[in-house]
Formats: C-alpha cells, structure tokens, sequence
C-alpha cells in the first residue's frame, strides 16, 4: 500500500483530497463509517490542508509553521492508510472506484504480510517540562525495533484523572514509524495524568494486539 501514499508533500495533499472527496460524497452508498469519518479523518484532514495552505505561503512561513505541518501530516497521515485499506477491501467499491482516487490495488504475486502478533513495550521519558517523550520496541525482541513486515506503531493517548485501562477508550491517536515518539502538552496540563497505549500496524494497515495501558505525569 506504499506506493498508494506519496512521500512528497504536494503529492501526498492531491491523493489525500481525491480520495476523501470520493468517500465524502459516497460513503453512504459504499456503507463506510461515517462516524469515524466525520469526528475523526475530517477534523485531521481540515488541520493539515490548514496547515499544508500556510506552508504554501513562502513569504509567511517560519519554523513554527512547518512544524505544524509536519505534525498535522504525522496525525493525518495513519487515518489516511486506515481509509486506503478500508476502500481496498470494501467489496462494494469497484476497481473503477479504487483507480479513479488512484488507489492501486496490492500484488497477488507478492504474500501480504501478516497482522502483527505481538505488541509494543515502552517507557516514558519526562525529563523535559511539557513533554512526554515514549520510546518504543517489540516486546519479543527489546532494544531492536519494530518486528519485520511492521511499518510502525499506533499511539493512544488521553488526559484523564481516573484510570484507564483499554486503549480503544482513549481519545487521540497518533502514529510513528520509528521511536521516540514526543507529545506536547500546554502549561495549564502540568501535574496531570497522560494515559497511554501502544499496538503495531503492518505495511497493508492491520493492527496487532494493543500493549497494557500506563501513565505517566505531565512535567
């Protein structure tokens, strides 16, 4: 599914708007998530075409900017590969369908790589006020990284003053390819509790099993 999101930026913003304009307008009909689409891709969306617009402005851009530009592509970027395997798999969405949001279908010739089976282990570093910096490796092989066919790690996460203990029910979703793995927090979030789980996602977009829940506190 590689070659289905492109590495440039200018790439990556046409293909993300072809294929999110082809499910807004026919999602229903496909019988595709429409809550998931419209609380979760579009609001991801919406922040970095914003963010990929003021990039656009050579004259106005500063590292700040950028930055926000990065960090949008990096939120955006997972629901936009969710979306991609979902449509790949979608009975009801013709080859038709798939090439005209330029959606190439996987090779038969090639074996898939299978869902992961293990998970995630972790520690959060918070050496740095305002920042949780998670560093993460396969929990059957520590200290080497991801597991082979494995494109990177799904990050949970959610402010809560009670405990939380299964990562479906944490609310922000982030996605890394290689640790560590920073989230930034404003002044006003110091001294609370930052709940956080972690599962692996393969080349193709299947998900493994999800790592214990922990926390840690906002520096």
């Amino acid at each position: 599914m590689g070659t289905n999101i492109p590495k440039p930026d200018d790439e990556f913003n046409e293909r993300q708007e072809l294929i999110t304009t082809a499910v807004v307008e026919n999602g229903t009909s496909w019988g595709m998530d429409l809550t998931w689409i419209e609380t979760s891709l579009i609001p991801k969306k919406m922040r970095w075409v914003n963010a990929w617009a003021a990039c656009g402005n050579k004259l106005m851009r500063t590292p700040l900017i950028t930055k926000e530009k990065n960090q949008a592509r990096k939120e955006y970027e997972p629901e936009v590969r969710t979306l991609i395997h979902n449509l790949l798999y979608n009975t009801r969405v013709s080859d038709a369908d798939l090439a005209a949001m330029g959606i190439s279908k996987p090779s038969k010739s090639r074996t898939p790589a299978p869902p992961p089976a293990t998970y995630p282990i972790f520690t959060v570093d918070t050496s740095v006020i305002r920042f949780l910096k998670i560093h993460f490796s396969d929990a059957e092989s520590a200290g080497k990284g991801k597991p082979h066919g494995v494109h990177g790690a799904e990050i949970r996460w959610g402010i809560s003053d009670t405990p939380v203990t299964n990562a479906n029910h944490l609310p922000n979703s982030s996605f890394d390819t290689r640790s560590p793995f920073a989230l930034e927090f404003q002044d006003e979030d110091r001294g609370r509790a930052v709940w956080i789980g972690l599962r692996w996602e393969n080349t193709t977009g299947e998900k493994g099993p999800w790592s214990q829940v922990i926390h840690a506190i906002i520096p």
